[in-house]
């Protein structure tokens, strides 16, 4: 049925008064009788990806000015009918004009549980953030960007968890490959080139003290040595292929290289990390999984 005497017209002029604010209808905080489904508790509900520049801390001082992805969640009691979910980007832009790091998102989520009047509250920033990168041989350098992100969660107790992820891009020279392809050319004096091929390790850690982007990358860097490079001329690509070969490694491998190197670190509360390689060889990926193993920690 159409509805008659409607104006169809935009008045760029109508004036909201506190009156005409108050007459409007509100759904989202109506009475435990307007739920569906279930009246069970709601671990996470919210925003996620909506973007806006901020300045993150870096090891120098100087903070970078990015592009963050910014997912916001509280939880949602029983009985109530939900939540105000522009009111997840007005109380984080209270804060847009600070310097972020892991540690003030425990300010930003204590202030999410009071404005909503929530239980537990879950923040993660998403950026690519810009390390300059020093070639191998030839003495330049290029920016490798990181996708890194940034988590916090405070629970029912305030008790407040931080975590850092990091994808780390790497190459894989496959030991059994290089293996094969000697014996090749040593018996039967044939070419062979052994496979490789772009890795990437996800790696999640559990923070106890403070932490930077760059400790992470470092600590990738340290473990797996082969990052995959931004400037590179023919001596920088000489340099790589030897170390691929002097750094050869299965999945398996990276994922207790990294475990290695990720334990010694007392900073580092729990890890867990996924190893992917992409393989040249095969139309499927090998992956491992580890993790440090703390009993109720990550999996």
């Amino acid at each position: 049925m159409i509805t008659t005497g409607l104006r169809r017209i935009y008045d760029p002029t109508f004036t909201v008064t506190d009156t005409y604010k108050d007459s409007l209808p509100d759904l989202q905080n109506g009475p435990a009788s307007l739920i569906e489904g279930a009246n069970v508790p709601i671990q996470q509900v919210g925003i996620s990806n909506f973007r806006l520049p901020l300045k993150v801390k870096s090891p120098e001082g100087q903070p970078l000015l990015l592009e963050v992805s910014v997912d916001g969640y509280v939880s949602l009691d029983a009985g109530k009918k939900g939540i105000n979910m522009s009111r997840i980007m007005r109380t984080f832009y209270k804060f847009k004009d600070r310097v972020f790091h892991l540690d003030l998102l425990e300010e930003v989520l204590h202030t999410y549980k009071e404005d909503l009047d929530a239980q537990d509250a879950f923040l993660r920033l998403s950026f690519s953030y810009p390390m300059l990168m020093d070639s191998l041989r030839s003495e330049m350098q290029g920016y490798q960007y990181y996708d890194v992100a940034m988590e916090g969660h405070v629970n029912a107790e305030d008790v407040f968890m931080k975590f850092m992820h990091l994808d780390f891009v790497y190459s894989s020279a496959c030991p059994c490959s290089y293996e094969l392809s000697e014996h090749a050319r040593e018996t039967r004096n044939v070419a062979a080139i052994p496979h490789s091929q772009r890795s990437v390790a996800n790696v999640t850690v559990e923070l106890k003290d403070s932490f930077f982007v760059e400790d992470l990358v470092q600590i990738c860097r340290n473990a797996l040595k082969t990052e995959t490079q931004v400037m590179v001329k023919r001596e920088d690509e000489q340099a790589f292929a030897e170390l691929n070969g002097a750094y050869q490694k299965f999945v398996e491998d990276a994922a207790r290289l990294l475990y290695d190197e990720l334990n010694s670190y007392n900073s580092i509360q729990d890890f867990v990390v996924r190893c992917s390689h992409m393989e040249s060889l095969h139309s499927h990926d090998a992956v491992s999984r580890i993790c440090k193993g703390v009993p109720g920690g990550l999996r």
